[in-house]
């Protein structure tokens, strides 16, 4: 697994690499584009919405949305991936840090529309995971979402089929999400399979009542 280190030096040529595998339909970026749409397609259905990106990389993501005006914050632990994104979105707020280890208080004193996550959160194992989105779902506005977009598998039988079909390209050292292992940690989730091996993963936030939101109109 490469650290920041590693990403640093890969910044170069990571959204390049990423897109010949994608193009390839191999493991582990096929339906990379397809899962970036989705997420794209789902937040800009809520105009004005408050965005966190998680892990952002180079800003792929979140730089198509600050275009059009959306509110971004972000976080990364490469600082040459997060010089990339600023130079993209140079009004963005977006902070220096491995998510590992925690988000920096600016990002945690703010709410958010949509949290995303893409291709980011297999550096961290399920008890990681769980416990990083249940920190994300306090920082969701009501009827926010958590948007998570990764090599991810709804069965274990469709992980290690992936596994076989990869080959010695398989990654032993990334801890892949299989859906039915996390799915009873939180009450209102659910798994779309976009690939062979990528999924994208929603966790729904509080609802605001129907009395409240007249309130809020």
């Amino acid at each position: 697994m490469l650290d920041n280190n590693g990403f640093d030096l890969w910044s170069d040529e990571y959204d390049k690499t990423v897109g010949v595998s994608d193009s390839d339909n191999t493991y582990p970026f096929a339906g990379y584009k397809e899962v970036l749409d989705r997420i794209f397609k789902t937040v800009t259905s809520t105009p004005n919405a408050v965005i966190l990106d998680i892990g952002l990389g180079t800003g792929v993501l979140s730089a198509k949305l600050y275009a059009l005006g959306y509110e971004i914050w972000g976080q990364d632990f490469s600082q040459n991936m997060l010089d990339k994104a600023k130079s993209k979105m140079p009004d963005a707020h977006l902070y220096l840090g491995d998510f590992a280890n925690g988000l920096d208080s600016e990002i945690l004193h703010n709410k958010y529309d949509y949290i995303v996550a893409t291709y980011s959160l297999h550096h961290l194992k399920d008890e990681g995971k769980i416990k990083l989105i249940n920190l994300l779902l306090t920082l969701l506005k009501p009827d926010g979402k958590i948007l998570i977009g990764d090599v991810a598998f709804e069965t274990t039988e469709k992980q290690n089929a992936c596994r076989i079909r990869a080959g010695d390209e398989w990654d032993d050292e990334e801890y892949y999400t299989v859906f039915d292992n996390v799915k009873s940690s939180f009450d209102n989730v659910e798994f779309q399979e976009i690939s062979h091996c990528a999924g994208l993963i929603t966790v729904c936030g509080q609802p605001v009542d129907k009395r409240r939101k007249k309130l809020l109109r």
